[in-house]
């Protein structure tokens, strides 16, 4: 079987989240526990990390699996949903699962997908275990799907887990509260193994400390015990500050967007408690891991320039805990006029979402080709109700070149509103 049959056989007949939303999504780790098995359980043959979380769970796995990968590990990250290519999801030391293996794992399982009908995400989570066995790595950085009490990576016992920040987002399916969306977050927290928050937030805190506590899993809030901000940032880099008892430390990272001084305590604690188990990790490892993570990992897509004059900028935020990060942002670059291109898939919040977005914008509204893609209309409809305004264009490409035709090269043009938008441009590259 060849490569694209192979990806159309998975796509065609494996449920997948990403095309028709919650109906492939399980509350039930029985076809997971089922696929590893026959497997002969590949998860527990290589040490992972575990990382669930609202926003910042992608790029803080990034950045864990590059500072590995800078100290000499041959480390395993495992990512959902990509971008460009299928293979972005399953990498070892920076660099793609290889295409015939994954031929080759589809047609070794088959049997499995015909009796127990897996989802997507499910086959997907296997082949990476498998792969990370076979590849015989050190560590493996495990990021979860959605949720984390059911999600398909839940059936690995790690050394170490993180959450990262939480906010609204698959309420549907997670919970309406922000407690309750903590709750399946902490599904991943094991017995006896550390967990790091990344965010202090008031209205989870008590969640985690007593799911800990009933684990008797030593728990740390990090930013606690690291304060991080930025001090500079070019094309290339962001210098970061970050002061401890133990001092300050000052560092830069290739990763764009100052929301990542929410993501980089978390990180430097799985660091610390990573050192505390043996891991030898020097300084200078960590210094290069986060000043190489695009180029260790390939990550894309987080506050990622496109183009110079306009300033053009596309970001895969998606949510409202998000976008009003993204505001931020945006309110700390001088600029003349604002253009936004907005996407979004059904089941959002868009009321929340516009409640945030700048209104003295103008708005391209786009889809991307997935069935699970929000009509453009509609997403037009529910902006105008909230004085945000703009034209149709369904394509991502033709409303950059549209909005970079009609700015001025002071003006600012924001691509945005879903992982799906973000990786249909043409020139998304690392």
């Amino acid at each position: 079987m060849i490569f694209k049959d192979t990806l159309d056989y998975m796509y065609n007949l494996l449920p997948m989240y990403q095309r028709i939303g919650k109906d492939a999504f399980k509350k039930d780790l029985t076809n997971t526990i089922t696929l590893c098995e026959h497997l002969g359980n590949p998860q527990d043959t290589f040490n992972s990390i575990h990382i669930a979380g609202t926003n910042g769970k992608g790029s803080s796995a990034h950045m864990i699996a590059s500072i590995l990968y800078s100290a000499g590990y041959t480390t395993g990250l495992y990512t959902s949903p990509h971008l460009k290519n299928f293979t972005e999801r399953i990498k070892v030391n920076g660099v793609d699962v290889d295409e015939q293996y994954v031929c080759d794992f589809i047609d070794r399982i088959k049997g499995s997908i015909k009796a127990i009908s897996p989802s997507f995400f499910e086959v997907t989570v296997a082949m990476a275990f498998d792969y990370f066995s076979r590849q015989k790595v050190d560590v493996a950085v495990i990021e979860v799907g959605l949720g984390g009490r059911f999600d398909s990576t839940n059936v690995i016992n790690p050394i170490l887990s993180l959450i990262t920040s939480i906010g609204f987002d698959h309420t549907d399916m997670l919970g309406e509260t922000l407690p309750e969306i903590a709750f399946e977050k902490a599904g991943i927290i094991k017995p006896n193994v550390p967990v790091v928050i990344s965010e202090t937030q008031p209205e989870t805190t008590k969640v985690f400390t007593d799911r800990a506590k009933v684990l008797d899993a030593p728990i740390f809030f990090a930013d606690q015990e690291y304060d991080v901000f930025i001090d500079h940032k070019d094309d290339a880099f962001q210098d970061f500050t970050m002061k401890s008892k133990a001092g300050t430390y000052l560092g830069q990272t290739d990763l764009g967007g100052e929301y990542q001084t929410k993501n980089i305590p978390g990180v430097i604690k799985i660091i610390d408690l990573l050192r505390e188990s043996d891991f030898q990790i020097s300084n200078k490892q960590l210094d290069q891991g986060l000043k190489n993570v695009v180029k260790n990992t390939g990550l894309l897509g987080r506050w990622q320039k496109l183009y110079e004059k306009p300033l053009t900028i596309c970001d895969t935020v998606h949510n409202v805990a998000g976008v009003r990060l993204l505001i931020d942002q945006i309110e700390k670059i001088k600029y003349n006029k604002l253009h936004i291109i907005w996407g979004s898939v059904q089941g959002k919040d868009l009321s929340g979402l516009f409640s945030y977005l700048p209104n003295n914008a103008f708005y391209y509204f786009c889809e991307a080709t997935i069935p699970r893609a929000l009509p453009a209309e509609k997403l037009e409809a529910v902006a105008k109700e909230y004085g945000c305004l703009g034209t149709v264009i369904y394509d991502v490409n033709d409303a950059i070149e549209v909005a970079r035709d009609k700015a001025s090269v002071e003006d600012l043009i924001i691509i945005g509103g879903s992982n799906f938008i973000i990786a249909e441009i043409k020139n998304l590259k690392g």
